[in-house]
Parts: structure tokens; C-alpha cells; sequence
């Protein structure tokens, strides 16, 4: 079984394997020994901490499995972003160029460096290693972060955002930081994904264009991958999109890939999401249907993906001894839990 907790110190060269493994453009995980090592202490610290409203604290969670112990996967939460270092991004709108007079009228794409979502919440840091994708492993280490926001709602922002991975080659070449590097930076994209993912932000200030930028004016290679995913990114922005959250034209600054958002309650499975106390009866549970499932604690946080049989009248979830144990519950306890898929 898979189950999803809090990282640990003792997590950490799994943690850098990950890093490894997910390549140029996965800014939230630097291959940066320092670093890594103060996501999990940080991760650690603010699942202790005591808080009534969000701040800067970070949730960072693995996916194990419980036979053999191996950490497959990870995933977070940030509470809020950009309150103690600047959250960049570029918006997408238009200005009107028109003469009356001339009878000219033409509509122009510009982009503009912008803090718009300073204080918002972000799901980040999601990476499955390639041996666990099966089954609803993926939308296991995705989904479960809204019934864990919505079960501990007082220490996120009611405004939820997800910077999808844009478009770059092999080599970790990006056509839209390609012209910007030409024009402003001097630096490659490798190199300035991995100053942003270790925090030193300031050259951003320093050299990125203060002014709007016509798109018209950017190569035609850059202009066609603004608001485009990673090929690899498609299943979890289409996963996002059925959850609810849109892209209101906010585009990364470094590979121009769409920043999607949406209110934490109107997030489908957090909408939907119930929560019941559970009675252990691994007949009745194997009678009912698949669902994501998690605890309601904090630092001994589990997540899991199981069968519940759920009564209604008696408002009583049924759950088997393993997956209580995974949670672990024990009868009484309570678990939210929403569907692993959706019914029309």
C-alpha cells in the first residue's frame, strides 16, 4: 500500500534522488545539498508549529511504501508565497492601439512583470518516481493536498495557485527564456532556474525588463510556448483543470508556463469531501467504492487511496484493519475522504 506522511530528516537521500531524477525546470527542487536539507527542517517546524493564520510555513509530504519502506514520490504545500522574497510573474493582457481618424483599430498581447499573487497559497513540489505511476498513485500525491487543506483550512489562503511546468528540450533549453537571455540576461536557463530554486531571486529585480513587453516583438519560437505545459506536465494540469482551477493569463517569468488557481472551497475534492468517524470492518469496506482517504492530525499526518463503505444513516465510514492501520486509526477516529474519481 501507499501512503502518503511528512518527510523526515532521515528522508533526505531519497529526497535528493528525486532531485536528481526530475530535471531542468523543476525549480521547487534544486539538486542543492543545503538546501534540501532546510526544505525538510522547515517542512518539519511547521507541521509542529501551533497557528491560527498562514505565514511562511511549508509543508513538504513522501509518498512510501509500506512493504518496503521505499519513498517513491513527493509533493507540497506552501501556506503562502512571496511574503518574506518576491513572487515573480509575468500576466498576459492586451492594450488597444486606435485611430479614429485613420480608422486603425489593433489589439496587442503585452506582458507585464507583476506580484499578483503575493500571499496566496501553492501546491508545489509534486514528482512521482516513474516505477509508481500506476493506478491513482498520481492523483493520489496530487488530490490528497486539498482534503488536507480543507481539513486544516485556518493555515492556507482561501486562493490556491499551481505554477505549471512550461516548455524546454532535453538540454534544458527554453525557447521563451532563449530571448530573454539574448536581450537581457546573458545567463542560460539551467543556470537561472537554479538561482531561482535556491533562493536568490535578486537578479530578477536586477536585469528583467521593467516595462511591458510586446509579445509581437519576442522570436516567434518564444511566442508559441507562452502558456504552454511540459509535455510531461499535461496529465497533471488536465488533472488541476477537472479539479476546477483556471489560468488567468499569469505565466512564468523563466519558461512562460501557465499559473493556474482557484478557491480552496470550490476545489472539487475538497468541495465534496466528507468527514466521518470510522468503524473497522474489512467486510463491509471491501463492499465499497474506491476513495482518497487522510487523517485528521498534523504531525502524524497519513494519506491513503482505499475502499470505504459509507453509512449515512449511522454516518459511519467502514474502512479494512490495514488501510486503518496505514492512518493510523483505530475505531472512533476520524477520516475526510472524497472519491477517487467523480460521477456526472
Amino acid at each position: 500500500m501507499k501512503v502518503i506522511r511528512p518527510i523526515q530528516a532521515s528522508d533526505y537521500a531519497s529526497l535528493f534522488d528525486i532531485a536528481n531524477e526530475s530535471g531542468i525546470g523543476f525549480t521547487s527542487l534544486p539538486v542543492n545539498e543545503a538546501l534540501l536539507i532546510h526544505k525538510i527542517e522547515l517542512s518539519e517546524r511547521s507541521f509542529a508549529k501551533d497557528i491560527t493564520e498562514p505565514c511562511d510555513e511549508s509543508y513538504l509530504f513522501v509518498m512510501e511504501e509500506t512493504d518496503t519502506a521505499e519513498v517513491v514520490g513527493t509533493s507540497g504545500i506552501a501556506s503562502t508565497v512571496g511574503l518574506d522574497d518576491a513572487f515573480y510573474h509575468y500576466h498576459l493582457s492586451k492594450v488597444v492601439h486606435a485611430s479614429r481618424e485613420l480608422n486603425i483599430y489593433n489589439t496587442v498581447d503585452i506582458l507585464t512583470l507583476c506580484n499578483d499573487y503575493t500571499g496566496v497559497s501553492e501546491i508545489c513540489t509534486l514528482f512521482l518516481r516513474q516505477s509508481a505511476r500506476e493506478g491513482h498513485n498520481g492523483r493520489l500525491l496530487s488530490k490528497f493536498r486539498f482534503l488536507f487543506m480543507m481539513e486544516h483550512s485556518e493555515r492556507f489562503s482561501d486562493t490556491v495557485i499551481a505554477e505549471m511546468r512550461g516548455i524546454s528540450n532535453d538540454k534544458g533549453q527554453s525557447p521563451f527564456w532563449q530571448w530573454l537571455e539574448e536581450h537581457f540576461f546573458s545567463m542560460d536557463f539551467p543556470t537561472a532556474d537554479y538561482l531561482t530554486g535556491i533562493g536568490q531571486k535578486q537578479f530578477i529585480a536586477e536585469l528583467m525588463p521593467k516595462y511591458p513587453i510586446y509579445v509581437s516583438l519576442l522570436s516567434k519560437q518564444a511566442q508559441a510556448v507562452i502558456g504552454k505545459v511540459h509535455e510531461k506536465t499535461r496529465p497533471a494540469l488536465q488533472l488541476l483543470e477537472q479539479e476546477g482551477f483556471i489560468c488567468r493569463g499569469y505565466v512564468d517569468i523563466f519558461d512562460a508556463g501557465p499559473t493556474v488557481e482557484a478557491n480552496l472551497k470550490h476545489i472539487r475534492t475538497a468541495q465534496m469531501s466528507c468527514k466521518m468517524a470510522i468503524e473497522i470492518n474489512d467486510r463491509l469496506a471491501d463492499q465499497g467504492r474506491e476513495y482518497f482517504a487522510i487523517n485528521t492530525k498534523m504531525e502524524e499526518f497519513r494519506g491513503v487511496c482505499t475502499r470505504l463503505n459509507i453509512d449515512d444513516d449511522k454516518d459511519i465510514a467502514f474502512i479494512s484493519q490495514a488501510a486503518a492501520d496505514a492512518l493510523t486509526l483505530t475505531d472512533g477516529q476520524e477520516i475526510r475522504f472524497a472519491p477517487t474519481t467523480f460521477r456526472t
